[in-house]
């Protein structure tokens, strides 16, 4: 008697697409940590700031395919976490540590491994409040606590890049306090209480296109008077920018709230 064979749920095996895009982030976070610890030239280190450009690219495909497909899950969050610890920590730490903050000694090592520790409390706190009652990831939210991990490691990749196609040497032992400064700045902001919007619910109404207006000009503006290639840097500055911004206004806001509410003392 022949037993029939059993049917393919190919439902089950959507579950290993947006995984096996995440751990493509993870290969060129991987390979991006090995050519940062033999690079010799400022070629080496744009090539190994370039891989990181692509661990961007999936690390944005893989949550998309996920929810196209409707594959979201537990394990793909985790795995999403891991892989960005890697990619965006551990990378782009190694590679400015090896571009510009081993000239400090122990201090360049210290700023190096501190923007790994926040980016890793970062992914954990992310992590337990993305978590549903039901242990699911919840719906994402209009905002994000604390700077995302992948905009912290865009920032210090955009100014290798940057560096590079400019001609400039902001490797240089005396650039090196700037480069410890920005590198801690960004540690404490991702575990900051800073909050971050997260594009979400982005609307083409008139305040939109007058923001990505005023970017549009700035970025010209930034791209004559500098470089093309610095103005990546701008545009993440200002999304920077933009959350402190907000939290401030927010802050005051309440706090003018909270004094009006209160009963005058006679």
């Amino acid at each position: 008697m022949v037993r029939p064979r059993k049917k393919i749920d190919l439902r089950k095996t959507l579950f290993l697409l947006p995984n096996m895009i995440t751990l493509s982030s993870v290969f060129c976070g991987f390979e991006s940590i090995r050519r940062s610890a033999v690079a010799t030239s400022d070629a080496d280190f744009q090539k190994a700031a370039l891989l990181l450009i692509f661990a961007m690219f999936f690390d944005i495909l893989d949550g998309r395919v996920a929810r196209m497909t409707k594959t979201q899950s537990a394990f793909g969050l985790q795995l999403d976490s891991l892989a960005d610890v890697i990619s965006f920590g551990v990378a782009p730490a190694l590679l400015v540590y090896q571009w510009s903050l081993h000239s400090l000694g122990t201090m360049g090592v210290v700023g190096a491994f501190l923007f790994v520790a926040c980016g890793a409390i970062r992914l954990a706190r992310f992590n337990v409040l993305s978590m549903g009652d039901n242990g699911q990831p919840a719906k994402p939210s209009k905002y994000i606590l604390g700077l995302p991990i992948p905009g912290a490691a865009s920032i210090l990749m955009s100014i290798v890049l940057a560096n590079h196609a400019a001609g400039s040497d902001l490797g240089a032992p005396r650039f090196a306090l700037p480069m410890l400064g920005v590198t801690m700045t960004l540690s404490f902001f991702m575990v900051s209480t800073v909050k971050f919007r997260s594009f979400k619910d982005v609307k083409p109404n008139t305040r939109t296109l007058l923001f990505v207006s005023l970017m549009a000009l700035s970025s010209v503006l930034i791209s004559a008077a500098l470089k093309p290639a610095f103005v990546l840097v701008w545009l993440l500055a200002v999304y920077v920018l933009l959350g402190v911004g907000e939290t401030t206004l927010h802050l005051v806001l309440r706090l003018t709230r909270r004094q009006d509410s209160t009963p005058p003392t006679s």
